[in-house]
């Protein structure tokens, strides 16, 4: 799939908005690409259903096809206020943002945003090639 430096492996900050009047809630995913699968985790701060001091963390598994990206989050645990959540973006030509749209089918969906610093994601594969 090209260079490292094109991966979207690393650590990404990232933000995702409401359609209607609620804060918008930021989170922290780290990513892992494979070919073209896209695999990774997040965590964030509850948002509903709870107290905010709270962390929820989630899974991700989804792909990429050239600037497009796509994956499922699903969260860890069964509180019926967090579940699954679709995720669909375009990478940017630095790779270094990814802007899309989030939906849960029938319920809502709102926009979202991730970041990264450009130059980080080869230093993480680095280190994950030095570990195996």
């Amino acid at each position: 799939m090209g260079s490292s430096a094109d991966s979207l492996t690393g650590v990404w900050h990232g933000i995702y908005s409401y359609p209607r009047e609620v804060a918008s809630v930021s989170f922290v995913a780290t990513l892992i690409e494979t070919a073209t699968a896209v695999t990774g985790a997040t965590h964030e701060p509850r948002a509903t259903g709870g107290s905010a001091n709270q962390m929820l963390f989630a899974t991700l598994t989804g792909s990429r096809r050239g600037n497009a990206v796509s994956f499922t989050k699903t969260y860890d645990g069964d509180n019926p206020h967090y579940g699954t959540v679709a995720y669909e973006g375009r990478l940017n030509g630095e790779r270094t943002e990814i802007e899309g749209r989030w939906h849960i089918p029938g319920v809502w969906s709102g926009k979202f945003l991730m970041i990264r610093e450009p130059g980080r994601e080869v230093a993480v594969s680095r280190k994950a090639s030095a570990r195996a």
